[in-house]
């Protein structure tokens, strides 16, 4: 029988008063003397009784920056048993192991990955370690909580619920849906959702008010130029081909076709010719410029979809970068002279979207990025955490007009939004707006370019198992 099949065994044999013996689970209570020093917010509370009324299984959703984890810690003293946590990066995974140590002193809390190789009573693994070691994990665990668990449902992470015979388990993302639609297997590798919350639902409350500004500019006309005709020598192959990019399935056949012909092959250099032009247009730096110098001294995280232009950035406005090449050392450097306040702009491509600690920030600029619901998600919660009494969060959104950006930009937001008529409805316009705050003088020096009685959050124990 599968390791995820004991649960639904076990209960199956005590309702039908069947006398057992089990031999399977090697797990114990207990005793979490809790230090959790914050109130919870009331979505935390409610989260946390929907998980419990379902059996204490299934998944929560919630934004970035909306305390998942001190939720998790939450699950974790009403439902005190050998706990597993899995993270999808080692920064994230000592991040939690650093929030575990101080939430529950008396409990010796390890890591699996990054060298180590604990079995305590609380571990924290990353997804791969604990794949790897999932046979091993199966039966020392009685509560499983999967962060960021929309990685779980891949072909190699699933053995980890699969292989286990944890009772209780809880998953924990801002963004469940994946492309490859097995998303519905968390229904039965961890339970489904039994609690969702939106950034705009939070919005004023654990979150930020936010909004969020949609910048379009024009392509120069030497631009515009090379662009069209890119974009026609793609398109005359395109149709000649029938292949349509509208679908997933187009583009593969697209990718196919260009590794079988030089005429597929010149049409795919001229699609990413063309998208560069789109991504990287001078007009984008030009108000990048302005929005720098409007909102100094601000903390500002600057976001593209390339290295190339995180770098060009980096050099024209003396900015410090960090991609996937920045060595941990120097990004850990970075981002703490971020967080004190000495580097008041950084500009980062896909390395801070998911699995790092990343300091409070006001204002974020969405220079480039993909098509991903998830990136954008992940990208806006980066500013969304309250800090100082009357912040304002600022995500701009910078497309380049009469591009194919346009519809990423419409993909990427294809996500519940708030009516027109809410102020966090996004705002499309053409000029920077005119936030009325004091001039005070930009450090920037660019190179010139064309363009809170508190709530008691945990209860007696779970009955699992019978003592």
């Amino acid at each position: 029988m599968p390791a995820d099949k004991y649960r639904p065994l076990v209960e199956a044999l005590r309702a039908e008063n069947v006398s057992f013996e089990d031999e399977v689970q090697a797990f114990e209570a207990l005793d979490l003397q809790a230090d959790l020093k914050l109130t919870p917010y009331a979505h935390q509370q409610e989260a946390l009784d929907a998980w419990k009324g379902n059996q204490r299984r299934g998944v929560v959703v919630l934004p970035t920056a909306a305390g998942k984890t001190y939720l998790a810690q939450m699950v974790m003293q009403a439902t005190p048993r050998r706990t597993l946590i899995t993270v999808p990066t080692l920064d994230l995974m000592h991040q939690w192991y650093a929030d575990l140590e101080k939430a529950f002193p008396g409990v010796e809390v390890g890591l699996l990955g990054g060298g180590s190789r604990d079995r305590t009573p609380i571990l924290v693994a990353t997804y791969d370690s604990a794949a790897i070691y999932a046979e091993d994990l199966g039966n020392r665990y009685a509560l499983l909580i999967c962060d960021e668990c929309h990685h779980l449902p891949s072909d190699f992470h699933r053995s980890i619920a699969e292989y286990s015979i944890t009772p209780y388990r809880l998953g924990l993302t801002a963004t469940p849906e994946r492309t490859d639609g097995k998303h519905e297997d968390l229904d039965t590798l961890l339970g489904p959702v039994v609690y969702r919350r939106t950034a705009e639902e939070l919005s004023g409350t654990a979150l930020a008010p936010y909004q969020i500004i949609q910048l379009k500019v024009q392509l120069n006309e030497e631009e515009r130029d090379r662009y069209e005709t890119l974009q026609q020598q793609r398109n005359e192959f395109l149709q000649k081909s029938n292949i349509w990019l509208s679908s997933a399935e187009g583009w593969q056949r697209f990718v196919q076709a260009s590794a079988k012909s030089s005429a597929g092959r010149r049409a795919m250099l001229a699609h990413r010719e063309a998208k560069n032009i789109a991504l990287g247009t001078a007009g984008k730096l030009t108000i990048l410029e302005k929005l720098l110098d409007q909102h100094h001294p601000d903390r500002t995280l600057i976001f593209t979809n390339d290295n190339a232009t995180v770098y060009k950035i980096s050099q024209d406005f003396l900015i410090p970068a960090i991609t996937h090449q920045t060595p941990v050392k120097e990004r850990h450097n970075i981002l703490s002279k971020f967080r004190s306040g000495e580097y008041s702009a950084i500009v980062v491509s896909h390395v801070l979207n998911e699995g790092v600690d990343v300091p409070d920030a006001r204002i974020a600029v969405l220079l480039s990025g993909s098509g991903s619901t998830r990136e954008y998600v992940q990208r806006l919660g980066r500013v969304l955490r309250k800090g100082t009494s009357g912040k304002m969060a600022l995500l701009y959104e910078v497309v380049a007009e009469q591009t194919s950006e346009e519809g990423v930009s419409r993909r990427r937001r294809s996500q519940p939004q708030s009516s027109p008529s809410k102020p966090n409805a996004p705002k499309q316009l053409t000029l920077v707006p005119d936030l009325k705050k004091p001039t005070v003088k930009s450090p920037y020096k660019v190179k010139k370019v064309s363009e809170e009685d508190r709530p008691l959050a945990a209860e007696d124990s779970a009955p699992w198992p019978e003592e």
